[in-house]
């Protein structure tokens, strides 16, 4: 029945395996197969095909999903390629399970990232990233002068991405320290802005995802509390999913 039809991208992401975005990137590179043939972007499958990726087959029979908080070390990248990067964030984590991270932290950064096998849940979140708040301390090179504080809060001008950031709260903290809560996700946004004013980033540490804190060590993890992740749900607002949490302990 036509109700039964799924897309191949969001099957793999409820089966767990990679994000949709993820999906799309390995139905592109002909590395997923729906019984034996490669399909085009788009295709829909039925309870009974067959799906592969790199030969592998994937169902869809998870219970629970798993979702973590991890403290992430400076020189960790963030990817699921495994085989391309060494200092990868799956390696080192090395979960029983396997998930991929909710967005990214950039190498030369620590502190807060999400980790998950829910595939729709990353969509969510990255779709919505520019409503929701991330928090990081960061420490410059130099002294913080009232005028950094008030211009990196108003908006800077990134040329080579041809945009102005949105207007955020920053607060200084001490002679080399400031708070900034950022509701837009550019690359290398916060390094791009000191650079811009002519600070150099020292450090960068994430600290907030929305409703999450960071609160274990470096090259920690948790899983998220039955409240935190119910918080989580509101602040993206369209989620139906219910979590069950394992009440194990699961650092690492």
């Amino acid at each position: 029945m036509a109700e039964d039809l799924k897309r191949i991208n969001k099957f793999l992401s409820e089966a767990g395996y990679c994000s949709r975005r993820e999906a799309d990137k390995l139905i592109e590179a002909g590395r997923v197969t729906i019984n034996g043939s490669v399909p085009e972007m788009g295709t829909k499958i039925t309870p009974n095909d067959m799906v592969h990726v790199d030969g592998k087959e994937i169902k869809n029979n998870k219970n629970d999903f798993v979702y973590i908080a991890f403290n992430k070390p400076v020189g960790i990248v963030c990817t699921t390629d495994t085989s391309v990067e060494k200092d990868n964030i799956i390696d080192f984590i090395n979960y029983p399970k396997r998930i991929f991270p909710i967005g990214r932290l950039d190498k030369p950064s620590e502190g807060l990232i999400l980790l998950t096998d829910d595939g729709d849940i990353v969509n969510k979140i990255l779709r919505a990233s520019n409503n929701h708040e991330k928090e990081y301390i960061v420490k410059v090179d130099k002294p913080i002068s009232q005028t950094f504080i008030e211009r990196m809060g108003g908006g800077i001008p990134l040329a080579d991405l041809n945009k102005v950031t949105k207007k955020c709260q920053v607060k200084k903290l001490s002679t080399y320290e400031f708070k900034i809560i950022l509701t837009q996700g550019l690359n290398r946004q916060i390094r791009r802005m000191c650079e811009y004013l002519n600070y150099e980033v020292e450090t960068l540490k994430r600290v907030r995802i929305m409703n999450i804190t960071l609160d274990m060590p470096v090259g920690k993890y948790r899983e998220l509390s039955k409240n935190e992740f119910k918080e989580l749900n509101g602040l993206i607002s369209n989620s139906t999913k219910e979590f069950k949490p394992n009440h194990k302990n699961n650092r690492s």
